[in-house]
């Protein structure tokens, strides 16, 4: 199997990506792990099919023919001579590529605090994956908490699903979140995406300036501490979605060879250039495996890789207008939902930090890197290879960047011999 133009992550700058690739005739191929396109943002489910943008940019994907969809599909390895290993339910494989687009987006970033490994206690797109892959909320009471917009839109889906959304709890102050609300006037959509949500929610209680202190239970959840300032807020509830923001998804460039760099929220991205071209020859990237900045963003990006890949520059070009204007979009964003520092000191000593390996936060806290840790606790060598406890320790401690090593995830053994 050997393509013009691989493209690894079916999310909005991976669909635009590959729209404008097959619209010019090359031979695409879309690899991510779901089994149906649209990412995280655009998850669908039993009862959640696309909509919008997503059924348009899907729609016209469907209707190009030179456009493999290779969904259910993930990547095990990269390979000398232009080629990713990759498996799917029933085999491993090699897939060889000409071009290649990382379009991988992001993930949640968890940190610590007491109670958080307890039954009923998820991110915030957590919940939004459960409820659309068909998990029952209907009468449940929900506390959304965390930072940034996610938690509106997580709280919107479980609304429309016949949830109670108890409270929305942002660590930001109250002066950010407004300077930032203000600021949406500079891009319509979002402005006009922005108000919809707080008129669906305008009966929920939003504190700002809080964080969940404490996730409260015995076999499952049934209480959240919010601490804001000097005052303790304790809700019943059902079920809990915390994360603090996205962090780029940059294993597969890493594995690649690609160079990193510190983006402006302070997580660590794929580096590219005005081009959205990477360190490494024939390989782009787009999306928020580059930074985080929101989907307009990410599809954008997904079209400038493309048209570059495609040799269509001026095309490119022509887009960087829109880009900045998203990428103005995204530094407010991250200017206005930073995290406290505050937050580093939430975990006590004996919350766990790598839930793996059962390593406790006051153990990992002894160590001055990710190698002392390891060698010490074994923080970080489970199955998620530091993908959960990784950005908490990053965050809490300092420690610098832990990249994944080959085979990003379990792999059959069957796999692993096609290397």
């Amino acid at each position: 199997m050997k393509y013009d133009i691989l493209i690894v992550g079916a999310g909005p700058a991976g669909l635009q990506a590959a729209r404008v690739a097959g619209e010019a005739g090359a031979k695409v191929a879309l690899v991510d792990d779901n089994p149906l396109p649209g990412g995280q943002i655009w998850r669908q489910g039993p009862n959640h099919p696309a909509k919008g943008a997503a059924r348009t940019a899907i729609d016209r994907l469907t209707r190009s023919g030179n456009v493999t969809h290779l969904g259910g599909t993930r990547v095990v390895q990269a390979l000398p001579e232009r080629q990713l290993l990759v498996e799917d339910a029933s085999s491993g494989y090699r897939i060889g590529y000409e071009k290649l687009i990382v379009a991988t987006g992001a993930r949640e970033r968890f940190l610590p605090y007491p109670g958080w490994t307890l039954p009923g206690v998820t991110g915030a797109g957590g919940l939004q994956a459960l409820i659309k892959g068909g998990v029952p909320v209907r009468g449940e009471r929900i506390v959304i908490a965390g930072t940034g917009p996610l938690l509106w839109a997580a709280a919107v889906t479980a609304r429309e699903q016949g949830a109670q959304v108890a409270a929305i709890v942002e660590q930001a102050a109250p002066g950010d979140v407004r300077r930032f609300a203000v600021g949406l006037a500079s891009t319509p959509a979002k402005l006009v995406q922005a108000l919809r949500m707080r008129l669906d929610l305008r009966a929920t209680p939003y504190y700002c300036g809080a964080h969940v202190a404490e996730a409260e239970g015995e076999s499952h959840i049934t209480h959240v501490r919010i601490r804001r300032g000097n005052e303790d807020i304790r809700i019943a509830c059902d079920r809990l979605a915390c994360a603090y923001g996205l962090v780029p998804n940059t294993q597969t460039g890493l594995a690649l060879g690609c160079q990193l760099m510190t983006t402006m929220d302070g997580t660590t991205a794929l580096q590219v250039d005005e081009w959205q071209a990477s360190s490494v020859p024939h390989v782009l990237a787009a999306g928020e495996c580059t930074g985080v900045g929101g989907m307009e963003l990410s599809a954008l990006e997904g079209r400038i890789a493309a048209h570059v890949a495609l040799g269509q520059r001026d095309d490119a070009q022509a887009l960087f207008g829109q880009r900045a204007r998203y990428r103005r979009f995204a530094r407010r964003m991250h200017d206005a939902f930073a995290l406290d520092p505050s937050l580093r000191a939430v975990a006590a000593p004996d919350t766990i930090l790598c839930r793996c390996e059962d390593v406790r936060f006051g153990e990992a806290a002894q160590y001055r890197t990710w190698r002392d840790a390891k060698l010490q606790t074994r923080c970080g060598m489970g199955p998620c290879q530091g993908r959960i406890c990784g950005e908490a320790a990053a965050f809490c401690f300092g420690w610098g960047p832990e990249g994944q090593r080959p085979p990003f995830s379990p792999a059959r053994i069957g796999t692993l011999l096609e290397a």
